[in-house]
């Protein structure tokens, strides 16, 4: 059995395989042998280089080799990845609701809708893509995890009345809500493209405007109007509570406003 075919019987992804078996090529081009001494120096390698996130998928791979072959005693340790007390990168209320009105100004109606979507129901963009106007009608979503959890994702009553106005006009009463110019479901990667673009257009900070960002500001209204963590933690589908505890840190520029504010003397 090849290392592929073990990983194939593990259920794996396609993209997580091919990320292991790229890792390994690496490691057997670069290093002569699999040897403590050899994995140490290509995990020094990874640390000087890399995010901990990489070194750590990095690491996680070749210890599915080492499985692999037999070896765990060679197994190597992850790294910890330190967790900063701050929000990064999370689009403020202002951006949000200037891009929207921007959207709405220039006509662009399906992308004020994308934009509204994403921040009014805190969908991730692999979510938001599979949203049909079925669901609207309903006004949820339901969603199952790999493990049959089911997560519901609602859509707030204004924004689904507004969004009935907008099919309406369209003369659309059935598939999925978002779609391409060859009227087929948009793609992960579409919506991603086309936000840099409109932040691009609107002169606003690219590394604020994309989709995550925006179920990030959905986790932190939600928080600041309904102080319910357990409550958001099953709205957001995460596994546990801890995830969603980030939510109730500030910002880097709410954190430097605050320290201008109080710190006085």
């Amino acid at each position: 059995m090849t290392f592929k075919e073990f990983l194939q019987k593990e259920n794996l992804s396609e993209r997580t395989i091919s990320i292991y078996l790229w890792t390994v090529d690496y490691f057997q081009y670069n290093y002569d042998s699999i040897s403590k001494e050899n994995l140490l120096a290509y995990k020094g390698y990874l640390i000087e280089y890399f995010k901990p996130k990489t070194v750590n998928l990095r690491i996680q791979a070749m210890n599915r080799y080492l499985e692999y072959l037999g070896k765990l005693n060679l197994r190597l340790n992850s790294v910890k990845i330190q967790q900063k007390n701050f929000l990064e990168n999370v689009v403020s209320n202002a951006d949000y609701n200037f891009l929207k009105k921007q959207l709405k100004k220039d006509g662009n109606m399906q992308w004020y809708f994308v934009v509204w979507y994403l921040a009014a129901t805190g969908a991730r963009v692999s979510e938001l893509i599979r949203i049909k106007i079925e669901h609207v009608d309903l006004g949820y979503f339901d969603l199952y995890s790999k493990g049959g959890k089911l997560r519901r994702l609602y859509i707030p009553k204004k924004l689904r009345s507004e969004t009935v106005k907008w099919l309406s006009d369209n003369d659309r009463v059935t598939g999925y809500l978002f779609l391409n110019r060859f009227g087929e479901g948009i793609t992960a990667r579409g919506i991603s493209q086309q936000l840099k673009n409109y932040a691009d257009k609107y002169g606003l900070d690219k590394k604020v405007i994309y989709p995550h960002s925006f179920r990030h500001l959905y986790a932190k209204n939600f928080l600041d109007k309904y102080n319910d963590i357990a409550l958001l933690a099953d709205l957001m589908g995460h596994e546990s509570i801890e995830t969603t505890r980030i939510y109730l840190r500030r910002t880097a520029t709410e954190q430097q406003a605050l320290v201008d504010k109080i710190v006085t003397w």
